[in-house]
């Protein structure tokens, strides 16, 4: 049976934090692609999170942060 989509409020807050991780990018002068190499991710999921079309991971989310060098909590808060 498949899952119930996520309700309108996280997908507001996913949007939010996919737009804080694009600006904080782009902040950084980073491409998407370097992201994601300096991440340990590949260019679709930092694509994917950044448009919220995927929910990442906890641990992936402590990459990003670790790779646009800011806390975790500028880009969830």
């Amino acid at each position: 049976m498949p899952s119930a989509p996520p309700p309108d409020w996280i997908l507001r807050r996913r949007r939010i934090v996919g737009d804080r991780i694009r600006d904080a990018r782009l902040h950084a002068n980073l491409t998407q692609e370097k992201l994601a190499e300096l991440a340990g991710l590949d260019r679709q999921s930092i694509n994917r999170i950044e448009q919220a079309a995927a929910s990442p991971k906890l641990d992936n989310l402590f990459r990003i942060a670790d790779a646009l060098q800011v806390p975790l909590s500028d880009l969830v808060r």
